[in-house]
């Protein structure tokens, strides 16, 4: 019976800018890598410290996907191992499938190993969660459209329907469409909204307003195309988590009635 044989080619998530929030398993990866191909533009060098001496690293920011396929597919050939370095997490809004379909074309083995997406990074930096206690269960991950179009079903308007938290991506520029689909969809004027621009970065920078403000607030310098916006409902109400409560009972914990001594 034969085994899978190991990946040549690792698609690395590099978390949100801060190089303490890469995971031990993409700064092993780092260390062991004959060539690393990051995004530079989103891609903080920070992050390839770790590199080891005679590795060489390209910046894949002016390079086509044919460009970047023929770097990996000649050091896959010469037997070096590769890192492609990808911001926040591969798998949300990065672009590894077309990567990965030309590697499959070729028969080279590769392997996806997940990183830090900015909306938990900026939730944890803005200390704010985006699920509360019988009031908010459900996060949806969008964004408005673009160069790149957004389904119909999932335009922002219809998704406001849920009153769900959202994380809303790639849309710093067009903040007050984004202000007006949430409160044309339903959205309280006095909803939590958290603007997180460059997070883990040294130039990082989170506001904190409500909807309302947004709507009417002019743009800021630094609220480029990256910014991600949290929409955060009843995140000013005071609830409580019930795991905790001395009655509700789990597989480590009995209802205090039912202790025994």
């Amino acid at each position: 019976m034969s085994s899978t044989p190991s990946p040549n080619v690792f698609f690395v998530g590099a978390g949100p800018g801060d190089p303490e929030l890469l995971t031990l398993k993409a700064q092993r990866l780092i260390r062991e890598a004959d060539l690393i191909i990051y995004a530079g533009s989103l891609v903080p060098m920070a992050t390839l410290e770790g590199a080891r001496p005679g590795c060489r690293i390209v910046d894949s920011s002016g390079l086509t996907l044919d460009q970047t396929h023929e770097l990996i597919r000649e050091a896959v050939h010469a037997g070096r191992r590769v890192v492609r370095l990808h911001t926040g997490d591969p798998g949300l809004y990065g672009a590894v499938r077309e990567q990965a379909r030309l590697l499959d074309a070729e028969g080279i083995f590769y392997a996806v190993v997940p990183g830090v997406t900015a909306a938990m990074a900026a939730a944890a930096a803005a200390s704010v969660s985006f699920t509360i206690p019988k009031m908010c269960q459900t996060l949806i991950l969008t964004r408005l459209d673009g160069r790149t179009r957004v389904p119909e079903l999932e335009q922002l308007r219809g998704l406001a329907v849920h009153q769900a938290a959202l994380a809303v991506y790639l849309s710093g520029p067009s903040h007050l469409k984004l202000a007006q689909e949430l409160l044309a969809g339903g959205y309280p004027p006095d909803t939590t909204i958290i603007a997180a621009h460059r997070v883990g970065w040294p130039e990082e920078n989170i506001q904190r307003l409500t909807l309302d403000k947004l709507a009417t607030t002019e743009a800021k310098p630094l609220w480029e195309r990256q910014t991600i916006f949290l929409v955060l409902p009843s995140q000013e109400l005071a609830t409580t988590s019930r795991l905790y409560a001395p009655e509700f009972e789990h597989g480590f914990r009995k209802n205090e009635e039912n202790q025994t001594l």
